[in-house]
């Protein structure tokens, strides 16, 4: 969601007047809406550019009130990454821009910043980019939780010690983000993929991965 602070408001009470009729509706915010703010987008930094566009910080703020209050269910990555030319950060024209915002890799750190900032807990963050996710995906039973009968796939990390971002660092195909030179929390130290280490800090296993299939 990208809508100004009103708009916002009036759209969350429209989605909670449709649950309390039982319309089966779900919620999701991404994690460029959640770190960034339009009053600190210099003019014509074309990186930040998505859709809905990011807007001030008196929604940002509103959606971390709405994913507290469980009126936003989950936070989505809409990772979208593409080659730098399409950017057009050279003549920073957001008409011409491709729109999207490359968040895998960083958008653990992003979330914890934000939520860590504003006094919501680790657990918490699990809740709205791993079980929500598996829900709304019809996969809860193997996926987005660490319980017997489901995937072994989860992250050791710290979550204190920080990092630097940079173009160097990014392991997608195309190293533009508008996250360049911003502190984060949160160093992944080892990736699990049902219960095979797949990264170990410094190096990336050989993808072996498998379809994920809602259950009929």
């Amino acid at each position: 969601m990208g809508i100004s602070a009103d708009g916002l408001r009036e759209a969350l009470d429209a989605l909670a007047a449709a649950r309390q009729e039982g319309m089966p509706i779900t919620v999701e915010t991404c994690p460029h809406y959640l770190h960034f703010e339009a009053e600190s987008i210099r003019d014509g930094d074309t990186s930040h550019k998505c859709a809905p566009p990011i807007r001030d910080r008196a929604t940002r703020e509103r959606l971390w009130l709405a994913l507290g209050d469980g009126t936003i269910d989950l936070i989505a990555t809409d990772h979208s990454p593409c080659p730098p030319a399409l950017k057009h950060l050279d003549r920073g024209d957001f008409l011409a821009a491709w729109g999207g915002i490359a968040s895998v890799q960083l958008g653990l750190s992003v979330v914890w910043r934000g939520a860590r900032a504003r006094g919501y807990s680790l657990e918490r963050v699990a809740q709205w980019m791993c079980a929500a996710p598996a829900r709304r995906a019809g996969l809860h039973g193997t996926k987005g939780t660490i319980a017997p009968g489901c995937d072994a796939d989860f992250v050791l990390w710290d979550p204190d010690e920080e990092y630097e971002v940079s173009a160097s660092m990014l392991r997608h195909r195309h190293p533009v983000t508008p996250y360049a030179g911003a502190r984060l929390p949160g160093v992944v130290k080892a990736t699990y993929l049902r219960g095979r280490k797949i990264y170990d800090g410094t190096t990336v296993a050989p993808a072996h991965g498998a379809p994920l299939l809602r259950p009929q």
